[in-house]
């Protein structure tokens, strides 16, 4: 791998969305849940693929007014929904540290 690609693996990716959906119809496993995510906020090729990660890579991504919407939340299974409450955690303490980034759970 060339520097270049080194550097655009590193890199975030421009979100051009308002709002961002988050659809997660139909996931069943948490590795899908981390792809959208990381797909849907550019997150770069290093992102570690959890909680922790996920609070790293959002705690300084957004500097103008944004909105999150997240669909589908209802249909996943229980398991699934239980040990994603932790990434609705983390989407609450980003929108506390960064009022300007609303997130929104719509089914």
């Amino acid at each position: 791998m060339g520097i270049y690609e080194e550097q655009a693996a590193c890199a975030f990716k421009p979100i051009h969305d308002n709002p961002i959906v988050l659809d997660f119809t139909g996931c069943k496993y948490l590795g899908v849940v981390h792809q959208i995510l990381k797909e849907k906020f550019g997150l770069p090729d290093y992102y570690g693929e959890n909680w922790d990660a996920l609070w790293d890579c959002l705690r300084y991504l957004f500097d103008e007014k944004q909105k999150v919407e997240i669909r589908g939340y209802g249909t996943m299974p229980k398991e699934l929904q239980q040990e994603c409450v932790k990434m609705l955690q983390v989407f609450d303490d980003v929108h506390e540290d960064t009022p300007n980034v609303t997130f929104t759970v719509i089914s």
